[in-house]
């Protein structure tokens, strides 16, 4: 055989070798699986239903027909107030028809407020399709029916009770519409939404209505949300003082919420106890004293400490409240009405504690408490909490390298395997190997493809010579 002739073979084995490898890789195409379209089925909703026990829960229930396989089934409870539902799944059907239920416990730690109305809308997610199918919207009012209310409906307040005359009940009324009136007034708010004010006269009824975990000594709340006010007043108390306090101090948080309401942030708690203390009652002789006491034991709280939630003890409850009023009485007496419109219509846009003071007042909220300290005659209070452990000694030999260990990994960058504290780790990016899982499987899936291919190959070629042979 001739170089001539044996380079021409072995162009044409190469010639055939390639058209071999384009079959192979044909052939391994054909063998992977081809993603088929599925028909998504359809949905059908009977009539949606809503029953409420009170100090049980809410059973959901809707009928549903499905002529196909469902992928997932959901109600959807949207709450007042909140900004967006809550989501609960549910087991889908077997077979595909039938009554789909939910049960919302409100017992223990799923306690809701008496007059809480929820709307629930199910849903269905047909497999293979892209949007789910709804039901209509279902509303129901979770009430206490452990009492035979009566009602009275007043001006925008409406007052529900059940021991007592209508005398009481008019009397009550009469507190609530004037404290909603006068609020609103000088917030420089409309109030049109109507408002439910419930009236428990045992204990026993209102504790159990406030649910688990409330506060002994509360004798009134209010929540904006359902626009309710709960009150525990009897007959014999209702011509009391304190009944013209609490009252219209609920209120205003229901008149403050409509003034401040915005979807990002509400504001600092003392200033929303302190404006109902200061409009219900005013910054009486008892606040007054109780601050002073605070500022001679150094004992007074700064407002910082007071955005949130007030302490539990019920001696810092009381100064919490009497320093929230005290800082109130300042802000009016330095500035003005039209300030103090100006500050909540600051927190109105959503704005923080330092933009909301710089804007209405000019300065930041930590220089008006300056401002309020100077004037009681107070130093800043120090701050509690927790705070780093101070650095300990380190025992001899801890900080030294071990002998015969490396410092540092072979081939590795010093220091590259320790993230320094507060530092931000570098994330690798798609490609980078090590850090990406999926370029990783990709490798593999081609690696593999790559091994089929060299394995039909070499078959195919071994095949061919040994026909070839005599």
């Amino acid at each position: 055989m001739t170089l001539d002739m044996a380079a021409g073979r072995w162009r044409g084995g190469l010639g055939q070798l390639a058209r071999l490898a384009g079959a192979a890789l044909v052939g391994t195409a054909l063998l992977l699986p081809a993603a088929s379209p599925v028909r998504a089925g359809s949905v059908t909703f009977g009539r949606p239903e809503a029953q409420a026990t009170y100090e049980r829960g809410i059973t959901f229930t809707v009928p549903i027909t499905a002529d196909g396989p469902l992928e997932r089934v959901e109600i959807r409870l949207r709450y007042p107030g909140s900004l967006g539902p809550y989501i609960a799944e549910i087991p889908p059907p077997h077979p595909v028809s039938g009554t789909l239920t939910y049960q919302l416990d409100t017992t223990g730690g799923g306690h809701l407020m008496p007059n809480t109305p929820i709307e629930a809308t199910w849903a269905a997610f047909p497999a293979g399709a892209d949007e789910p199918v709804l039901s209509a919207p279902v509303s129901v009012r979770y009430e206490d029916t452990s009492q035979d209310w009566r009602s009275l409906e007043g001006d925008l307040v409406t007052v529900h009770w059940y021991k007592g005359d209508e005398a009481f009940a008019r009397r009550a009324l009469e507190i609530g519409d004037r404290a909603v009136q006068e609020t609103a007034d000088l917030l420089g708010v409309t109030e049109t939404e109507p408002i439910d004010f419930f009236i428990y006269g045992d204990e026993a009824s209102f504790r159990t209505a406030l649910g688990p975990g409330r506060r002994e000594n509360i004798a009134g709340t209010a929540h904006a949300n359902i626009r309710t006010l709960f009150a525990l007043i009897t007959p014999r108390q209702v011509g009391e003082s304190w009944v013209g306090i609490v009252i219209p101090h609920e209120l205003v948080h229901l008149v403050f919420d409509t003034a401040v309401e915005n979807p990002y942030r509400f504001p600092p708690r003392w200033f929303n106890e302190g404006l109902a203390v200061y409009l219900s009652e005013g910054y009486g002789p008892g606040d007054r004293n109780a601050v002073a006491d605070a500022v001679d034991s150094g004992d007074l709280l700064p407002l910082t400490a007071l955005t949130g939630q007030f302490p539990t003890a019920f001696e810092k409850t009381a100064l919490a409240y009497s320093e929230s009023v005290s800082a109130i009485d300042h802000l009016v007496r330095i500035s003005d009405r039209d300030t103090l419109l100006r500050l909540i219509a600051s927190y109105r846009d959503g704005l923080t504690d330092d933009e909301a003071f710089t804007r209405a007042l000019g300065v930041d909220l930590a220089a008006f408490q300056a401002s309020w300290l100077d004037e009681l005659g107070a130093e800043e209070p120090q701050p509690y909490g927790p705070v780093p452990n101070p650095p300990g000694p380190v025992p001899p030999g801890w900080d030294a390298p071990v002998e015969g260990q490396p410092t540092a990994v072979p081939g590795a960058t010093p220091g590259a395997a320790t993230t320094r504290p507060g530092a931000t780790p570098v994330a690798s990016s798609p490609g980078d190997g090590a850090g990406s899982g999926r370029g990783a499987d990709g490798g593999l899936v081609l690696a593999a493809v790559a091994a089929v291919v060299v394995v039909v190959l070499v078959g195919l070629l071994l095949a061919r010579r040994r026909t070839a042979l005599p």
